[in-house]
């Protein structure tokens, strides 16, 4: 397959619209990460996004939709959900909830389950492909499963080059993050997966406090304890770098180490946007000079920092098929 490279121009929505119609798979931007699009209600349009990534097909895939009326054609929001959805609509928030019964989606995009992950993203281009297409899409990040997140075209072709239909070349992501993801059980809200939208913020706009005790199961996407892995293994919450490693540094006490920084000034907010590509660039650089770790150093636990430390955690974890000495 041969992966076209698309303009953001009328023609090259023109041309991605017409790609989805035909089950094909389409890589755009987000406000988050780039996004492997596919028709959410067509299965072997979805295969395709599984085939293309590598994905376990119990790891559910988010749907994304142009506003909360659509939202609402395709789950049952109770208030607090309508609510969250009013409130930061279109923006990084992923709701799991339940799957209307008559909403037209297709069983691999939902991994089985009764419940939908949904949102409606704050990206002018996504927001046009979607109005272009004229359904839901079902849209991963657009990177081969359990690899680093794609924040830039390029990202996207150097681990779906020939997998995949098509990629719009539109530049980087403004957050750099994944949405966000937030679940119901009963009235309480639970956070399944922190993202771009701090937990802080959903707790304010409720009102009440946030569960973020861990899920039992797989119900949302970016919950497989190995994910967003680099190749080389990672050294968290690090002092500094040893002899055979890689240095993945934050904050003005990093800066005179070598080797790269995701905020020299300690913003959690350029960390977060930096995170994905400076974790491939640190992969990159342990792969050229024979290192045998990424060491990193503590990121804060607040704001978007539990956020980054569960994308550090995943991609230290133990990868499937590999020993792990911990019982």
């Amino acid at each position: 397959m041969n992966t076209i490279l698309l303009s953001d121009t009328p023609r090259g929505l023109r041309a991605a619209a017409g790609l989805l119609r035909q089950g094909g798979t389409v890589a755009f931007p987000t406000e988050t990460v780039y996004g492997l699009g596919a028709d959410a209600r067509n299965d072997r349009a979805v295969a395709r996004i599984y085939a293309a990534k590598g994905r376990p097909s119990f790891n559910p895939l988010i749907v994304h939709v142009r506003d909360l009326a659509h939202a609402e054609a395709i789950t049952e929001m109770s208030p607090a959900a309508r609510a969250l959805g009013a409130a930061f609509w279109p923006g990084p928030l992923t709701l799991v909830l339940p799957r209307r019964a008559a909403a037209d989606l297709s069983e691999l995009t939902t991994a089985g389950l009764p419940s939908v992950a949904i949102r409606v993203p704050d990206h002018d281009l996504a927001q046009r492909l979607l109005a272009e297409f004229g359904g839901p899409l079902a849209a991963p990040s657009a990177n081969p499963s359990g690899r680093v997140s794609a924040t830039r075209p390029e990202h996207v072709m150097e681990g779906l080059e020939g997998r995949i239909s098509a990629v719009f070349d539109a530049g980087p992501t403004p957050v750099g993050l994944e949405s966000t993801i937030l679940a119901f059980d009963g009235d309480t809200p639970v956070l399944l997966r922190p993202g771009g939208l701090p937990v802080e913020a959903i707790a304010a706009a409720l009102g009440r406090p946030v569960d973020t005790r861990a899920a039992r199961h797989i119900t949302a996407p970016g919950q497989l304890s190995s994910h967003y892995a680099p190749r080389a293994t990672l050294r968290l919450e690090a002092a500094g770098p040893g002899p055979d490693e890689v240095w993945l540094g934050f904050g003005p006490l990093s800066v005179l180490r070598p080797g790269l920084n995701l905020s020299p000034r300690g913003d959690l907010v350029e960390a977060a946007a930096n995170l994905f590509s400076h974790l491939r660039a640190a992969d990159a650089l342990a792969a050229e000079t024979g290192a045998a770790r990424i060491a990193v150093a503590p990121v804060p636990r607040t704001g978007l920092g539990l956020a980054i430390n569960d994308r550090l955690e995943r991609a230290a974890a133990p990868r499937p098929g590999e020993f792990s000495a911990t019982l």
